[in-house]
């Protein structure tokens, strides 16, 4: 078991995206701070948000395992296509989710105060702006440059 473990901490790819993935969750709970001007630790663990963890960190890996293994490999193939998932799900499927979760709220809330029900308010932010992927997908891009 130690071995295992001392090979996922010497395993430069995965530490560097999973530090370009802590370096994006901290821009985003100090831009929360900087504009709520409170702490909310859900900004950590949570999704949504600039920028977006999600591209960073498999911009991050993508970039990593080309710049290890070469741009041509099939790791760097595979990897890329990860990202191009992560990211198409980051703005587009879980950014609908959000919507749709901010309409159903403001009926709940119509419905609430009309005194007919109570329910929990679903999260809203839960998906990405395009901008906000592509300032994450640069972010991993860079963390994984310097990280060479």
């Amino acid at each position: 078991m130690t071995e295992i473990f001392n090979q996922i901490i010497k395993n430069k790819v995965f530490m560097t995206t999973l530090f370009a993935w802590a370096v994006a969750q901290t821009i985003k709970v100090s831009i929360g701070v900087i504009r709520e001007k409170r702490f909310d630790f859900r900004w950590f663990v949570g999704t949504g948000g600039m920028p977006s963890s999600h591209a960073t960190g498999a911009s991050c890996l993508t970039t990593a395992i080309g710049l290890e293994y070469g741009f041509n490999s099939i790791y760097f193939a595979l990897a890329a296509s990860f990202a191009i998932i992560v990211m198409f799900d980051a703005q587009g499927v879980r950014r609908a989710a959000g919507k749709q979760a901010h309409i159903l709220n403001k009926v709940m809330e119509d419905i609430y105060w009309q005194g007919r029900i109570q329910e929990n308010r679903l999260r809203e932010l839960i998906g990405h702006t395009p901008v906000e992927v592509i300032v994450g997908f640069l972010l991993g891009i860079i963390i994984a440059l310097l990280a060479r």
